[in-house]
């Protein structure tokens, strides 16, 4: 049985540049004064004086020279929640503790600070309660990352963290001053790592409170449901606009770089059918297409587990809107197929999510704020995104989430939207697919020895 004791929930910076805030301020001489890169950097050691000029610098807006400095950070014991925000920020580098892989039936939960003391008792009883119908889930034989979707959003996460001055002081603004500063959980977090972060760079953050954003980082708007029937029972993605011509803009792009004709040749080439579709053949098959990023797709996608939505967030080079965890209807979730197909299974899940909205709608008739009861969600409740990807971060998205071996649920995904731009642009999209399709399994022993029916399966006709 897992336990709610908040032991030693933080974020740590665990490491930090051994150059510290030389170079940033090596950085800023640099483009106004002689020397070599090396001779600049040798001559910027006084501490003192690289936090003035670092200060002076940055107040200009020349703010990517303290992108030089980077930091490690260890979230320990925090909430699923907390993961969710902070992994949002893309540029960074994260490893998660996974939930497909790792049984979290003793690794604890967030407890918020409700003020009450029988609102506690009753909300730890609940959480104590899925997590031991987490437990009997696997003891029926059924697979963790399935299990895993009746897990609640106040479960312990522990992950990793490598990210550079300049995106750190942006998260460290959503946390303290911006949409992280309604969740206490976020909001303490967030001056901790401040604090962290002044006492071993001071120069990089000795302006950060006079210089917080003055605009609000959420849209304030409201609006009013009239259709209330989701799309999620019907279509799993919806292509909501897309680059006009993609096929003829990736191989005008793919051209124009490596021949330098001039836009009337080039359009007479690309006018044809089959030169183009030669020309996107011939990209494709380079370790370089960066004419794929010529062209974008924007995907409504409907439906996606709160545990998945960890996973399309992952992928840095997007443009994603996720919604916030307040946002959740408690009502919409989905159920994997190997509960579905065991009736007895099947209504314990049931049970869990009505249970637990149940309680979610008695705390709020109490006044409970929104921003705490997002702790009383599960892993399997879903929301709708949006997200924006050109061809060539799609390349990478498709041929790992269609592979056998990723997570069923995301896989589904991908495949619809594999399907729907297929009928867009085939000359790209035909060649997208899992790495056994694009050529060769990377899997190693881990391959699902299925490479010819894989093959068959995304031929363009599937």
């Amino acid at each position: 049985m897992s336990q709610s004791l908040n032991q030693n929930s933080k974020a740590i910076i665990i490491g930090l540049t051994d150059t510290g805030e030389m170079i940033p301020a090596a950085a800023g001489r640099i483009s106004t004064q002689s020397g070599t890169a090396e001779e600049i950097l040798l001559r910027s050691q006084d501490g003192e004086k690289n936090a003035n000029l670092i200060s002076k610098v940055t107040r200009s807006g020349h703010n990517s020279t303290i992108e030089h400095t980077v930091y490690n950070i260890a979230f320990q014991n925090v909430s699923v929640a907390v993961e969710q925000f902070v992994i949002e920020f893309r540029l960074a580098s994260y490893t998660v503790k996974s939930r497909r892989y790792v049984d979290f039936a003793s690794l604890g939960y967030y407890t918020p600070n409700f003020s009450n003391a029988g609102v506690t008792e009753r909300y730890r009883q609940h959480i104590n309660y899925l997590y031991s119908e987490y437990e009997y889930f696997l003891q029926q034989g059924i697979e963790k990352e399935d299990a895993r979707f009746l897990l609640p959003y106040s479960l312990y996460s522990n992950f990793y963290c490598t990210i550079n001055a300049r995106e750190l002081i942006h998260m460290l603004y959503a946390m303290i001053y911006g949409r992280g500063k309604a969740f206490p959980e976020i909001y303490e977090l967030g001056n901790s790592l401040l604090l962290q972060a002044k006492a071993k760079t001071p120069g990089i953050f000795i302006d950060f409170e006079m210089r917080r954003p003055v605009k609000a980082d959420v849209l304030q708007i409201d609006y009013y449901e009239t259709d209330t029937k989701s799309t999620f029972e019907n279509e799993l993605a919806e292509l909501l606009s897309f680059s006009l011509e993609p096929e003829k803009s990736v191989a005008r792009a793919a051209l124009i770089e490596y021949t330098n004709l001039s836009s009337k040749a080039i359009e007479k080439i690309v006018s044809d059918k089959k030169e183009r579709e030669k020309i996107i053949k011939e990209l494709l098959s380079t370790s370089r297409p960066r004419a794929l990023e010529s062209v974008n797709f924007t995907f409504r996608l409907n439906g996606v587990s709160l545990a998945c939505i960890t996973h399309f967030a992952r992928h840095r080079i997007q443009s994603a809107g996720f919604p916030s965890l307040i946002l959740t209807d408690r009502a919409k979730y989905i159920i994997p197929p190997s509960v579905k197909e065991n009736e007895e299974l099947k209504e314990r899940y049931i049970a869990a999510f009505s249970k637990t909205k149940k309680l979610y709608e008695e705390f709020k008739a109490l006044g409970i704020s929104e921003e705490l009861l997002v702790y009383l969600q599960l892993s399997g409740n879903a929301l709708d995104f949006v997200t924006t990807m050109n061809a060539r971060q799609l390349l990478l998205f498709l041929r790992l989430r269609t592979c056998n071996r990723a997570q069923w649920e995301i896989r589904d995904f991908a495949i619809d939207m594999l399907k729907i731009l297929r009928k867009q642009a085939p000359a790209i999209f035909n060649a997208y697919g899992p790495g056994c399709y694009l050529g060769k399994c990377p899997e190693g022993p881990m391959t699902c020895g299925k490479a010819a029916e894989v093959i068959e399966y995304f031929s363009p006709n599937y």
